[in-house]
Parts: C-alpha cells; sequence; structure tokens
C-alpha cells in the first residue's frame, strides 16, 4: 500500500492552503473555506493523499476543483499553467505503446494514472478546468478516450490557442515532449 509520511502530509497542506487561498476563482460557488478543505483532507485514506502528493511531485499543481454535494468529496484537478512535466512524452495507453515498432517511450498515461492512483480529465472535465484559467497554451494533454473512439486506434488530446480550447485527435501511439496528462481525484 502506498503511504504518506507525516512529515509529507504537514507539507502537502501547507501547500495545498498557499494554492487554495491564491485561487478563489476555482473554488467559488463550493461554498467551502480552506478549514473545510483542511479537515477532508487529515480525515483521507493514507492512499488518497499519497496520490495527490504524487499529482504535486509530478508537476500537476493540484487544487479542488469542485465538490460532491451528496458524499462531500472534494474533486482536485491538475492546475499547472502547462501540462504537468512530470508526465509528458507518454503514449495514450498501453497498446498504443505496443504498437510502436521503435522509439517507445518508457511509459503510458493511462498506466502512468494508474499507478498514481488518478483518473485521467474527461473531455468535460477538461473543458470546465479551461474555464478557471488559461491552461495548456504551449502543451497538450491527453483526455480520457471513449472505447469506441480508442477501438478505431484513436486518442483525444486537448489544448488552449487562440483564444479557444481545442479537442483534437491522434495516434493513441503518438507522443511528445510537450504533451502529458492532466489529473483528477476525489477525496
Amino acid at each position: 500500500m502506498k503511504k504518506i509520511t507525516a512529515q509529507e502530509t504537514d507539507s502537502l497542506l501547507e501547500v495545498m492552503k498557499a494554492r487554495f487561498s491564491k485561487n478563489p476563482k476555482r473554488h467559488a460557488g463550493l461554498e467551502l473555506d480552506w478549514p473545510a478543505v483542511e479537515e477532508r483532507l487529515k480525515k483521507a485514506s493514507s492512499a488518497k493523499l499519497w496520490s495527490l502528493l504524487e499529482m504535486e511531485k509530478s508537476g500537476g499543481e493540484p487544487d479542488v476543483v469542485g465538490r460532491d454535494k451528496k458524499t462531500g468529496e472534494l474533486q482536485f484537478f491538475d492546475c499547472s499553467p502547462e501540462s504537468p512535466k512530470g508526465r509528458v512524452s507518454v503514449c495514450y495507453d498501453r497498446a498504443g505503446l505496443e504498437s510502436r515498432k521503435e522509439h517507445k517511450p518508457d511509459n503510458t498515461a493511462l498506466d502512468l494514472a494508474a499507478e498514481m492512483g488518478v483518473e485521467i480529465l474527461t473531455e468535460d472535465e477538461y473543458r470546465m478546468l479551461q474555464t478557471l484559467g488559461e491552461f495548456d497554451l504551449k502543451t497538450s494533454s491527453w483526455v480520457r478516450t471513449p472505447d469506441d473512439f480508442r477501438k478505431l486506434g484513436g486518442a483525444l488530446f486537448g489544448d488552449r490557442r487562440f483564444g479557444r480550447v481545442f479537442i483534437y485527435h491522434n495516434g493513441a501511439q503518438s507522443y511528445y515532449s510537450a504533451r502529458g496528462f492532466r489529473a483528477s481525484l476525489r477525496i
């Protein structure tokens, strides 16, 4: 089981508090203040906090962007200006990686997300994130691709160019130094 130390937890809470305070637009309408978020994080399992720390360590700059009113779960998205640096140069999934004849990357977006205990943003989540700021102005991020589309060999990614958010397609086997993925985590 993946665990986080007390010292790592304290450091993570300090970073999250500073980010929460600095970016109120991301939490507008959620009826949340920092003490409520902190309480939720302190009650979270070690595995969930470890996943949040992995988002942070890989450059995601996670922040609260939503809350489930029924369960109270907080939703965290990567809010780094560009696709997280620790998660770039990856194919979309294992099938895409295995289809490459040469120059295979070290990992895939879906495998890395699973290792981290997080989900890749859906297209709707990616578009929602883009309403909270301007992200991926120089990079792009894989988004969860529907199975019917993926069976045809493609995968989806998004970015923001010329003041607009675009969702494009590419072969799932492709990878670029400026394309990674953005994660979502519920706590």
